[in-house]
Parts: structure tokens; sequence; C-alpha cells
């Protein structure tokens, strides 16, 4: 039986455990899992240093220093983001299966037949114990951190995508991974890929 194509992609509001829990999924489906790492495949490819990519990654156009001719920004955000759509629709389009962190996938690759999209999300008061522990800061410096890593998610994916950044209306699932843990919410997560793999 020839297996299945399959994407996975994760949107996550920042300290919810978004990435650890796409980081698990990726290990039990056996998937390569695609973050920030994509700008290393794209800076192979077109031969250029990696570091000066990521300065860019996941930042919206910047309206003040770019511009637009012809249909043709200037800008190194808009540059960047679409080498990476144009890497993710690349990758799906070989037939190859993922697990995508972030990049606007959810609308990049829709009408994929094997594309799951889910959005993880967590209340403010578990996500703020949860980056001051892991970043060793004050809950003060952790809601400000939090967010401005949000406010950037938003503004970079809603520069992008006409459905907006958290509208559950754009994903097949939005779960708050506060209720069960991110163990257990992973292990809903798994149960509901494997029904619909079927």
């Amino acid at each position: 039986m020839e297996s299945k194509q399959l994407i996975i992609a994760v949107s996550r509001e920042f300290g919810s455990g978004g990435h650890c829990i796409a980081e698990e999924l990726a290990r039990r489906f056996a998937l390569p899992l695609y973050d920030r790492n994509i700008l290393e495949e794209i800076a192979d490819e077109k031969n250029v240093d990696s570091r000066n990519l990521e300065k860019y990654d996941e930042l919206p156009k910047n309206h003040l220093f770019s511009r637009t001719v012809r249909g043709f920004s200037n800008s190194p955000e808009e540059q960047i983001a679409n080498m990476q759509f144009d890497f993710l629709r690349k990758k799906a389009e070989e037939g190859a299966s993922f697990v995508i962190v972030g990049r606007c996938a959810e609308t990049i690759l829709k009408g994929n037949p094997g594309l799951i999209t889910i959005f993880v999300l967590g209340d403010m008061d578990a996500k703020i114990k949860r980056i001051a522990g892991l970043h060793l800061i004050s809950r003060a410096e952790a809601e400000r951190m939090i967010w401005r890593h949000d406010r950037k998610r938003k503004a970079y994916h809603n520069h992008y995508c006409e459905m907006k950044w958290g509208d559950s209306r754009n994903y097949d699932l939005c779960i708050n991974s506060n209720k069960l843990g991110i163990e257990r919410t992973t292990d809903t997560l798994e149960q509901y890929i494997r029904e619909r793999m079927k």
C-alpha cells in the first residue's frame, strides 16, 4: 500500500508549548521538522550565510525601508518569507511528509489533502510561568516577552494571509495546552491525526 502524504502545520502562541508539541509529533510520526532550519536549507541552496536570512525570519514587512515596483518588493522580510513559502510548496508538491512550525503553512499549503492544521494556545498565567521558568526571568518580563513575540507573529501572519492569526476557522484544531499539559495534549493530537490518516 502506498503511504499517504502527511503534513502537520502547527501554529502557536508564544509560551504555549506549541513548538515542543510539534517536535514530539515529528518524533512520533517519524517526520522531519521544519521551523527556522528552513533558512539553513535555503541558504545552502542559494549559497548564502543563513545568519543573514535569520535576521528577517517571521518578521512583517518594514514599510519604512521597503517599496514595491511592478509587483516586486525590495523588502528582505518579504523576500525571505516568499523563499520559505516556495520551499514549503515545493516539498508538498514533491509529496514529502513533514511537520512545519509557523510560516503561514496553514494558508500556504491550503488545499493539500494531506495537510492537518493545528493552533496551540494557552492561558496567559500558565504561559507566563512557563516562559519565566525557561528563561529565568521575572513574571513581568515574561509577560512582555509573550506580548512582543505574539504581536510579531500576528503581524507577520496577517500580512501574508487573508484569515487572521489564531482565528479558529483557519485551523482543523485549536487546543489549549494548559488543560491537559504538553504530553497529553500531544497524545490527543496524535490520536486525531491517526484518525484523519485512515
